[in-house]
Order: structure tokens, then C-alpha cells, then sequence
């Protein structure tokens, strides 16, 4: 193809935040496309995800994913088109989901390409509800929280990519109650519209007292997305086997000192609370069982998501910043 692009611009990480991650951790260049080898193909990057998890990452630390390196380009999910094809099951036009974010085109291994449909609910829906955020919030309320009928559930981070759905999915599987927890007036709005039975703002006041006022006989499940002060209020609501899905600590990663423990761990020994931490890379089979019980839902209208967007690789960098200033209500995606 003669109009086939031979660079792309990219971000890079040019230094590793300490503390909130700055507009001069990154840097934006142009780089060199290689060739397509038998088996590749070349896609160019329609939107592309921003992620709380890719902050761990920007630190020189083991983890469950290897670090970003310095002058390298970041990574994470995104969704594209394919302009160039050396794979036969991989045709130009077709639209894929792949893990090379951060640049507007790159080169990507069949293999690592997977087609999505992108006519009905757009592309953005494969980094959101149909993405890694929809599995998420599957996984750590079905398989990890054990969730069942009739449980009052608290999740943290409501109006988040991930706390959105759990609250959503515990509520179309019987949940007795639902409570979530958010930063500002207008996101306790938007959970009651899709369907919370009541609503926090952490900013107002004591978050313990919030909670038992909320859930007056207690919580049976916690799904925590932020850590600190919102686990310890858990782990004093729980009822006796209680169970708690560890999915993100968002309030501590961007902490420059080791941040204080719940202060009433003792708790989880005498009422047996089961506390489970858990990352997707050991829960990706679970995929085909996520999108036969969601794609229903979501057929029926009976699931919502939202997307804030924001245009222009050059502002991903800001755009990454507003998930610790809760800048994003649902899914924080950048459009390229």
C-alpha cells in the first residue's frame, strides 16, 4: 500500500513519577515503523485506554506486570484498524483490540490482535464494559467476592470504569442492597441513576459513620477499589463472613510514604472475614463466561457505562493524571 504510514508518534516515559504522576514524566516523538514480517499487521489506533494499574508501572519495581522503561513507549489497551495485513484471518479494515496504547499506529502480531465488532456499541465499549474494566468487575464480585443473592454490597470507587458495573452486575443478580462511594455530588447522581440503592461522598464528612448509616444491618461483600480509609470502614461494617474483593488501592499509589494499614485488621479474625486480592492475568479464561451472562444485559438495556474521552495523544499524559483527581466518571479513554 503506497499510503501505508512508515512512522507514528508515540509517548514515552522520559522519567518515573515520585509521587503524582507530572506532565514531564512523558514525552511525545516520532518514531520508525518496522517492516510487517508474515504474521503482523499494522493497525492504526482509533481510542485508547488510560489506566490506574499503569501507575505501579512507572515505578522501577516486580510486580505482576514487568515496569515501563525509561525512553520506551508505554503500552496498554486500545482498539484500532487495520491498515496493513500480512495475516490472512486479519484483513485490512478489520477493526482489533491490542495491547500496543500510547501511539497512534503500531505493529502488532496476529496473535495479539483480536477482531472485535465494533458497529453496535462502538470502539471505546472494548476498553470499557466489553473490556478489561467489564471482566474486572465480572470476576472480583462473581468468582472472587462470591457473590450471592440477596447481599448488601459496598464498592468504592463507584462512578469508576470498574465500580460502575460491580454495583450494576450486583444489582441484576439479586443484590439486597447496593452502596457506592464517590467524590462529588454529580457522580452520587449518576450512580442512584443506574441503580445504587444509596450513595457516599468520602469528601463529607466521616466515611465510617456514612457507611453504617447506609447499611444499618451491615455489608456481607466490600469491592475495594481505593484501599486506606475506605477498607478500614469496611472491615468495621462487615457482617460475620464477610468477604472482600482486593481489586485496586487507587488512594496509595501515587503515595510518597508507606501509607497507614486499616487500623482494625483484628477485626476480619473475629467476625472470619475472607480478604482476596486478585489480578486478570490469572483470570483471562474466564472471558467466554463474562460475555455470555454481560452481552444479555447489555442487549436489553439493562447495563449502562459511561466513557469520558479525551481527543489527542498529546493530552494522554493529562488524561492518565485525571484518574487520581477524579476527573473521569466511568471509563477514561483517549481518542487518536
Amino acid at each position: 500500500m503506497n499510503d501505508t504510514p512508515t512512522t507514528t508518534r508515540q509517548i514515552v516515559l522520559a522519567s518515573r513519577p515520585h509521587g503524582d504522576p507530572a506532565e514531564e514524566n512523558f514525552r511525545l516523538e516520532e518514531a520508525e515503523l518496522p517492516a510487517l514480517e508474515d504474521g503482523q499487521v499494522l493497525v492504526r489506533t482509533t481510542v485508547m485506554s488510560v489506566d490506574p494499574y499503569m501507575r505501579g508501572r512507572m515505578n522501577d519495581a516486580k510486580s505482576y506486570v514487568p515496569p515501563f522503561q525509561i525512553d520506551e513507549p508505554l503500552d496498554g489497551g486500545a482498539v484500532g484498524e487495520v491498515v496493513d495485513s500480512r495475516a490472512d484471518d486479519l484483513p485490512v479494515g478489520t477493526m482489533v483490540t491490542h495491547q500496543l496504547g500510547w501511539r497512534e499506529h503500531a505493529v502488532v502480531d496476529a496473535d495479539q490482535a483480536l477482531p472485535v465488532d465494533t458497529a453496535d456499541v462502538g470502539d471505546s465499549a472494548y476498553l470499557g464494559v466489553l473490556g478489561m474494566p467489564g471482566l474486572t468487575a465480572y470476576t472480583g464480585l462473581f468468582h472472587i467476592g462470591q457473590f450471592t443473592e440477596g447481599d448488601t454490597v459496598f464498592v468504592s470507587g463507584a462512578a469508576g470504569a470498574v465500580g460502575s458495573l460491580v454495583g450494576q452486575m450486583a444489582k441484576l443478580a439479586g443484590a439486597g442492597r447496593v452502596i457506592g462511594s464517590a467524590g462529588s455530588p454529580e457522580k452520587l447522581e449518576r450512580l442512584h441513576e443506574l441503580g445504587f440503592d444509596a450513595g457516599i461522598n468520602y469528601k463529607d464528612g466521616n466515611l465510617a459513620e456514612q457507611l453504617r448509616e447506609a447499611a444499618p444491618d451491615g455489608i456481607d461483600l466490600y469491592f475495594d477499589n481505593v484501599g486506606g480509609d475506605h477498607l478500614e470502614a469496611a472491615i468495621g461494617a462487615l457482617n460475620t463472613h464477610g468477604r472482600v474483593t482486593l481489586c485496586g488501592a487507587i488512594s496509595q499509589y501515587n503515595a510518597t510514604e508507606p501509607p497507614p494499614g486499616p487500623r482494625n485488621m483484628f477485626q476480619a479474625i473475629g467476625k472470619c472475614l475472607t480478604l482476596r486480592g486478585f489480578v486478570m492475568t490469572e483470570y483471562a479464561h474466564l472471558r467466554a463466561e463474562f460475555l455470555q451472562r454481560v452481552q444479555p444485559w447489555l442487549a436489553h438495556g439493562q447495563l449502562d457505562w459511561d466513557v469520558t474521552e479525551r481527543t489527542g495523544l498529546e493530552n494522554a499524559p493529562a488524561a492518565f493524571g485525571e484518574l487520581f483527581t477524579g476527573g473521569n466518571t466511568g471509563k477514561m479513554v483517549v481518542r487518536l
